[in-house]
């Protein structure tokens, strides 16, 4: 049965950066466990995992660099359900997108042949690499540039990009959303279940869209792909759905295909990179769904109890 919401909870405060007071809100998540029955996560029958990718500031709050434009309605509905189900979410994964100023997709990275670095969403081709429209700054770097786009081309994924700089390590947008953060620090302390963060995106040579691996090169987080099969259900949100969630969500397929009967998407917690006047990925995040066929996609699904979930692991486990 669905929990009400704590009395902390202000969803008109959702765009706010602010400081969470961890001191309070630890005495509140204790009392709010005895009087709710709330016991601790290690006693689940069954173990529900919510999987957030990149719900940061950078991605969710309005005047940020990246951000999503339905990233401000997709937290608020995070929280209510991470409130609403807190005795039945054993665990939250949350993924961090962590950049610094010198990445493949980074202008800095990138020089042109009037000396100046490309513009924000600009696309670099094969084309514009090997014609020299656009080359790698630092001279040494130039044969790994070639060998990138010409490998993002055979994946058949996305063109390079060149985005705003964004998710910078050690900065304001790399912090997750504060009323998401304060969601994740109350059900650790009401369930006795840390709160588990995943770095992505610190190698400079690729993009890392996937929480599972980088677009080029590198191996896969394999730690995380048998963690997430540790749970009975997992329940994947965050932004965005065209990129960092739709891949996630793809390699969890491919490297772990018996994942799918137990994966579930918020979709009303999740929207595409959309710039006006820029790019929309909308399409792209509809046929990165498509191909997810046998997920049960759910809309609304803060409204829908996480019994659904349950009962629907139950049959499986059957």
């Amino acid at each position: 049965m669905a929990l009400p919401l704590p009395p902390h909870w202000d969803p008109d405060r959702i765009e706010e950066i602010r400081r969470v007071p961890y001191e309070a809100r630890a005495a509140e998540a204790t009392a709010w466990a005895e009087a709710h029955d709330i016991g601790p996560a290690r006693e689940d029958e069954r173990r529900v995992g919510l999987l957030l990718v990149d719900c940061q500031n950078t991605f969710c709050t309005p005047g940020f660099e990246l951000f999503v434009a339905g990233a401000p309605g997709d937290s608020r509905r995070l929280c209510e359900f991470v409130y609403r189900n807190l005795g039945r979410l054993t665990e939250i994964v949350a993924t961090l997108d962590t950049h610094r100023a010198y990445q493949i997709f980074h202008a800095a990275f990138l020089i042109g042949r009037d000396g100046r670095h490309p513009p924000p969403y600009t696309v670099v081709s094969v084309a514009d690499v090997e014609q020299s429209v656009w080359r790698a700054a630092d001279p040494p770097l130039q044969k790994h540039l070639e060998r990138y786009v010409r490998a993002l081309a055979e994946g058949g994924k996305y063109e390079l990009i060149v985005w705003p700089y964004h998710a910078m390590l050690g900065g304001v947008g790399h912090a997750l959303v504060s009323a998401v953060e304060e969601a994740f620090f109350f059900h650790a302390l009401a369930r006795g279940a840390q709160t588990r963060f995943e770095v992505k995106g610190d190698d400079f040579l690729t993009e890392h869209y996937s929480a599972l691996g980088p677009e080029v090169g590198g191996e896969p987080n394999l730690q995380l792909v048998e963690h997430l099969r540790s749970f009975d259900a997992v329940v994947v949100a965050g932004q965005a759905k065209s990129h960092c969630v739709a891949w996630t969500i793809d390699d969890l397929l491919r490297l772990a295909p018996d994942l799918a009967p137990r994966l579930y998407l918020l979709e009303d917690c999740t929207s595409p990179v959309v710039v006006p006047g820029a790019v929309d990925f909308t399409p792209q995040a509809d046929a990165a769904f498509a191909r997810s066929v046998s997920l049960p996609l759910f809309t609304a699904m803060n409204d829908l109890d996480i019994d659904y979930v349950i009962a629907a692991v139950r049959r499986l486990l059957a």
